[in-house]
């Protein structure tokens, strides 16, 4: 068998890490998912949003203590909700939530749902993140029509990556208070295999720790000290220094796509082995200050034989590239430089 390809947006080289190699075209998706983004006007927040044309089986797994979530519930493999028609993540903290009702109401429009009687009822479950402190303008959040417009534009090419949707009040680093931090974003990662496999990994960074480069164990996006330098978390813990790390303002939300044909129970097991990826990338990560959550889902548009180690294990290295794209793709605000400005 041939080597596989690893789809990847190219990151720079940060703290000796290599460089990974450019995604040639814009087909990164697997067939019949599509993504959208959409940001609100007057601070730096929005939404992102995964559809799924003829639905998909997912899973979700909770890991941080600090979580923001609609309809989770029904993606546990105990309950009866088989397939879901979207995801969304969004910024906002708990007021983002409402952007999963924009979503549901373009996909009814649509026709998209399980039927009852002349109506359709999509199934749109939802993760959120905490950007409130970004911005000037804290009334502003993602609402209703932000989830509308995401899911209205949501197509396969053309994936943008740094400070689009979910992302656009993302930031990391902030165990020494935001005046500290830097600014994060979205993040995606892409591999395609031979056999026809393809795994999609989307994620919005917005922990409270460190986002580590896995090849080297070096930082590259964190914590500040006061010349601008990175202070390593690591080194801030030994050292028993002062942490800020405020309860509930932080979170890094994961979607992981695949198109084999999932179980609950499989796509479940997916979300929790993609959580390795985010203590790959991440440090500290799944603390009582972060709503660290994964959604796992598969289109089954591909009908070959699915190996759970494989396809989690491929999982969670995609995750952590995503972290890394995430920070390396974000451009700065503010007061919130991001990796390019320490670089130039």
């Amino acid at each position: 068998m041939k080597p596989f390809t690893v789809v990847l947006t190219t990151i720079a080289v940060v703290s000796g890490s290599k460089q990974l190699s450019a995604a040639q075209g814009t087909d990164l998706l697997p067939e019949g998912v599509r993504i959208g983004h959409a940001a609100m006007v007057g601070r730096p927040t929005g939404c992102t949003v995964v559809l799924f044309d003829g639905g998909a089986v997912a899973g979700v797994d909770v890991r941080g203590s600090a979580p923001g979530t609609r309809d989770t519930e029904l993606l546990s493999p105990v309950n009866s909700v088989q397939r879901v028609h979207g995801l969304v993540l969004s910024g906002g903290s708990a007021f983002g939530l409402d952007v999963a009702t924009g979503v549901m109401r373009f996909l009814e429009e649509q026709g998209v749902g399980f039927e009852f009687g002349s109506l359709h009822i999509p199934i749109v479950p939802q993760a959120i993140l905490f950007d409130l402190q970004v911005g000037d303008d804290q009334s502003v959040r993602p609402d209703a029509d932000c989830g509308y417009r995401a899911a209205s534009s949501a197509r396969r090419d053309q994936l943008e990556q740094g400070n689009v949707g979910a992302g656009l009040g993302a930031t990391v680093g902030k165990l020494l208070g935001m005046g500290n931090a830097m600014k994060s974003g979205i993040g995606i990662a892409s591999v395609s295999f031979p056999d026809g496999l393809e795994i999609v990994a989307i994620v919005a960074a917005n922990g409270v720790g460190d986002i580590i480069d896995p090849a080297t164990g070096e930082v590259f996006a964190g914590a500040r000290n006061a010349d601008g330098s990175l202070a390593d978390t690591r080194n801030i813990f030994l050292e028993g220094a002062e942490v800020r790390g405020g309860a509930g303002e932080n979170t890094t939300l994961g979607i992981i796509v695949t198109n084999a044909s999932l179980t609950k129970s499989q796509a479940t097991k997916i979300s929790q082995m993609g959580h390795d990826g985010f203590a790959r990338a991440i440090y500290p990560v799944h603390t009582p200050v972060d709503g660290d959550i994964i959604f796992a889902a598969g289109t089954g548009n591909w009908d070959g034989p699915v190996n759970l180690m494989r396809i989690g294990a491929v999982s969670a290295d995609l995750i952590a590239r995503a972290v890394i794209n995430a920070a390396t793709h974000a451009e700065s605000l503010p007061g919130l430089p991001a990796v390019r400005d320490l670089n130039d």
